[in-house]
Formats: C-alpha cells, structure tokens, sequence
C-alpha cells in the first residue's frame, strides 16, 4: 500500500513538473535516491514512465508519455557540437546523412532523443535520413521526397550529357584518349612508393621514443591510423593517432579525427605532411582544443 502511494505519487508529480530526476522525486517524497529510482525503474519496466537518453548530472530524465515536446526543456545539456546539430534538425526537420559533416554524423547519433534514424530505399541503395522527434512519419516523407527529386536544372543536366555525340566531335575523342595514356605512368610511379609516408610517421616515432600499439593502413602512402603511448613526465600517455600524406588539412580531416578520438575516449595526435588551411587553423584552436598537430 505504501508502494503504491508512493508510485501515484511520483506519476502525480511528473504530470506537474514534466521530465525529472530521482533526485528531485526523493526530496518531494522524503526517500533517499535509490529508493526513488528503484519506483521509476518500476514505473518505467510497466510502461507508465518513458527513460529518456540525455543525462543531467548522470541521471536520465523521467518522463510521463506525451510529454516528448518538453524534452526540449532540458536541450542546453548536450554537449555544443550536439546542440548545433540539434538547431539544424529542429530548424529541417529533415536531415540527409550523407550530405552532413563528419562531427554532425556522430552528433546526430548521440542525441537520440531528438533524431530518429530513417532507413530510405533508393535507387537499389539505402539511405540514413535524421528526422526532428516531433514530426510525424508521413510529414518526414513528404519532405524525404522533396530532397531526393532531382530539380529541373539536374535533369536538364543528365539530358544533355546523354545527347549522342556529332560526327565533328566523336573525331576529337582520340587525342583525348591519347593524353590518358601518357599520365598512366607517374600514377604507378607514386603506387609503387606506397610504404614512403610510412617510413617517415614510422622514423617520427622512433626519433620521439613514441610506442606503437596499434597500426592500420587505411590507403597506403596516404593515411594511417595508430594506436600508440606517448612518453611524458607522468608516464606514457595513450593517444589515437591520425596520420595523412595530403597537401592540404582542412576543418573535415580534424573533425573526423576528433570524432574518432572521443569515440575510443583517447586524446588525438593528427600528424600530416601538409599545410592547414586558414578555417582548420580557427577550428583548432576553438573547436578542436587538445587536439595536437604534428607537420613533417
């Protein structure tokens, strides 16, 4: 009996207050934490509460159903790169994956509580699109359809690199062809130096007493990805590490790499062979804090 006043209670309060926490339930019921968690966790394993994914101080929202919209109560938690994502969701409603930036892609799968996955079958391949919580399916679709029809130019477009060839311009295709030829050997030439960008991220790392735990060559005498411990006055420091033969660094290559860090929860060495570009400057120092730079 004393349950389950309790638990009427605690459905009584979430219907005034909106999502909340055990530690807000435990003082307006005179119980301490784990008591009033041990309720929610029963409210919510007899459907009657829903558990939401964002956390405050650790601790997951409460909520009654229908009242989804006030989650939004509660979106200055995420994180910054997550609210960002979470503006331009709310803002589309409608968001296609494969157009979004690397840090968007991650964010987007971390804020479940507001972007819900939409698999969508398209011309024999499948797509992720990110949909705003509070739309409905049928809304979604409308504005999925809208995105993946071709505009009038884009037709046009195809239309006019499907046009048969003239006579006067079939004649040209052959010095075309002949020029492909001749640039076929310094591209075997750089293939076959493929274990060059290697040996100097390999000569760094022994030069800096750097250990490498991990190794995977993602695109040889191109970009590397390594798992390895750093040397310091605490001891070794374990880092992930991304290693890119490009002549240019912009903003995407760091993100990704971030990314990719936090993922695995370790700090990023990025090392490249190229130069930053202006906005990969700015967003190291503001976006991407800790993050370190090697140039060989």
């Amino acid at each position: 009996m004393i349950m389950t006043d309790a638990r009427e209670k605690i459905l009584q309060l979430i219907r005034i207050k909106g999502p909340i926490i055990p530690a807000q339930i435990s003082k307006e019921i005179n119980t301490n934490i784990l008591m009033a968690s041990a309720y929610l966790s029963e409210l919510s394993s007899n459907n009657l509460v829903k558990i939401s994914n964002t956390k405050i101080g650790g601790s997951p929202l409460y909520y009654l159903p229908g009242q989804e919209h006030r989650l939004q109560d509660f979106a200055n938690k995420l994180h910054e790169k997550e609210k960002k994502s979470y503006e331009l969701l709310k803002q589309n409603k409608v968001l296609r994956d494969t157009i979004l930036d690397p840090v968007s892609r991650v964010t987007l799968r971390n804020i479940k509580d507001f972007a819900v996955p939409l698999k969508v079958d398209y011309q024999d391949k499948s797509e992720i699109f990110w949909k705003w919580y509070l739309i409905s399916n049928k809304e979604a679709e409308e504005l999925i359809k809208i995105q993946l029809t071709p505009s009038k130019k884009t037709e046009e477009k195809k239309k006019e690199v499907q046009k048969p060839l003239k006579e006067d311009e079939q004649k040209e295709i052959k010095p075309i062809q002949k020029e492909v030829k001749k640039e076929i050997k310094p591209i075997k030439k750089e293939v076959a130096l493929a274990d060059e960008f290697d040996d100097k991220v390999q000569h760094y790392f022994s030069r800096n007493k750097i250990n490498i735990i991990d190794k995977k060559i993602i695109r040889k005498n191109k970009e590397i990805e390594l798992l390895v411990e750093i040397p310091s006055s605490v001891g070794d420091l374990k880092y992930f590490c991304k290693a890119k033969n490009k002549m240019k660094i912009n903003d995407g290559d760091f993100s990704s790499a971030y990314m990719q860090g936090q993922s695995k929860n370790l700090p990023v060495l990025f090392i490249t062979t190229g130069k930053l570009t202006k906005k990969a400057n700015e967003m190291l120092e503001k976006e991407f804090k800790g993050l370190k730079v090697k140039q060989l």
